[in-house]
């Protein structure tokens, strides 16, 4: 297949013809001797532009100094100071736009892999490393809603720094959006378990089917005596576009779609969770999420599966990586398109949906150039399934239990400073609870600020 970066140790992976009709992992990973080959392109450069890139400061130049001496168990313990999800991060973040983006070698050729190093580390100690050793548990409790990468993050940090911690996770398996919205291909769910094992053997309690302002209310974890509470829930409330049609048999969320795919297994032969084996899939969206939602579809046995974006392929929100694997499983992008209607056939199932052609104008307030629509362009694309995937919003839940917390119009969470001190004493939140949504090492990153905080939080307290 074709390779992304024209660079020195290109990823092996699996072929598109074969990928686009199975579940495995796409990327296979590197061998020691590429990963150590990789790693001594590193030029150690004396200001560390790489580490100013990354969103939890990993030291990346330490760690691929020892992975180049094959010292690769010293390197996992490098990375796991800053970093509570290395073999998720090395899979899913947007390294090209954080540290790979600020290295040297990219100047003049391609940055050195430092996403593709982490991953290969994160694997080798999951396969031969070293347990933790689990912190013994403090006098002080915290609690963590959602465990997603921020909560997950922020659980971490404060159980190193010896706080009792406990989890409450609203579905009945923890790790969020690991677990529910990315696809098994590119993020294998054994990986997630594993570092979810890793928050157990640190001595974090995980509560799950536990819906926080439902099963228990913020207050009444306070009275239960935990000392802070952090919010990391996420935003899980998917947004559709207020066409007709919307209510047709056939029309998904790319939230419920992907949930019942990969948290409710629907993608296995002997699966019980049912979703749509649809023919002609159109997915309406250009970010991470849509990428998943169409490559997903093709695997469930689609046809033709569409991407439907109404702005121009320069101005695609999704990982260039995760647009050209489309491309070469057979995903057709219809670009410069905007749906205006999902049209129904006798029986109320999806037939086709109405689009209009669009051409770019000015710049908006988001810096991209704003779509302009073509009049008398409308044409119909012929579909009998649609998947909405044009962004989520924080569940609204807590907010409506909890006095005090002041949130943003659109429903996130407002915070003061750095660490996620909300307008409640004691409760701070992170992640897309607060952002909307992100990505999951920046999440990560607001998990592990919200940890220093409540820390110093606790800690002041108790001395007064």
């Amino acid at each position: 297949m074709p390779n992304m970066r024209l660079d020195k140790n290109p990823m092996p992976s699996q072929p598109a013809d074969e990928r686009k009709r199975n579940f495995n992992e796409v990327a296979l990973g590197y061998t020691k001797e590429q990963a150590m080959d990789e790693a001594a392109r590193c030029l150690n450069c004396k200001n560390k532009p790489c580490v100013g890139g990354c969103p939890v400061r990993i030291y990346i130049p330490e760690f691929l100094e020892k992975v180049k001496e094959g010292e690769f168990e010293e390197a996992y313990k490098i990375i796991s100071r800053t970093s509570s999800l290395p073999a998720v991060c090395g899979r899913v973040c947007p390294q090209e736009t954080q540290c790979e983006q600020k290295c040297v070698r990219g100047i003049k050729g391609e940055p050195v892999a430092i996403g593709r190093l982490e991953r290969f580390v994160a694997d080798y100690h999951n396969k031969q490393g070293e347990k933790l050793e689990p912190v013994e548990g403090g006098k002080h409790k915290v609690a963590v809603v959602g465990s997603g990468p921020a909560g997950l993050s922020c659980a971490a940090t404060l159980a190193k720094l010896g706080y009792k911690v406990t989890v409450f996770e609203a579905l009945h398996k923890a790790g969020g959006v690991l677990v529910y919205g990315i696809p098994e291909f590119r993020l294998p769910k054994s990986i997630v378990e594993k570092e979810i094992d890793g928050l157990a053997e640190l001595g974090v309690d995980i509560e799950t089917d536990t819906v926080i302002g439902k099963t228990l209310t913020i207050d009444e974890l306070f009275e239960d005596g935990y000392e802070a509470v952090f919010i990391g829930s996420g935003a899980g409330l998917p947004r559709f576009m207020g066409i007709p049609g919307e209510n047709l048999k056939g029309v998904y969320s790319a939230n419920e779609y992907l949930t019942r795919i990969n948290l409710m297994k629907a993608f296995k032969e002997d699966g019980t969770t049912p979703v749509m084996h649809s023919k002609k899939v159109a997915v309406v969206g250009g970010g991470n999420v849509a990428m998943d939602a169409a490559r997903c579809a093709m695997r469930m046995g689609a046809e033709h599966v569409y991407i439907v974006y109404r702005r121009s392929e320069n101005e695609l929100p999704a990982r260039k990586e995760e647009v050209e694997h489309a491309k070469e499983e057979g995903i057709e992008f219809k670009l410069l398109n905007n749906p205006t209607a999902i049209l129904s056939d006798d029986n109320g199932n999806v037939r086709a949906m109405t689009c209009v052609e669009m051409e770019l104008g000015e710049p908006d307030a988001s810096g991209r150039r704003r779509p302009v629509e073509k009049k008398g362009s409308e044409f119909d694309l012929d579909v009998d399934c649609v998947i909405i995937a044009i962004g989520t919003s924080p569940n609204p839940l807590i907010k409506s239990t909890t006095e005090g917390l002041d949130t943003e119009t659109w429903g996130g969470i407002k915070t003061f400073g750095e660490g996620g001190q909300t307008s409640r004493e004691g409760v701070f939140a992170g992640g897309d609870a607060v952002t909307g949504a992100a990505t999951v090492i920046l999440a990560m990153g607001a998990g592990r600020d919200a940890a220093a905080a409540i820390d110093k939080y606790i800690k002041e307290k108790s001395e007064q």
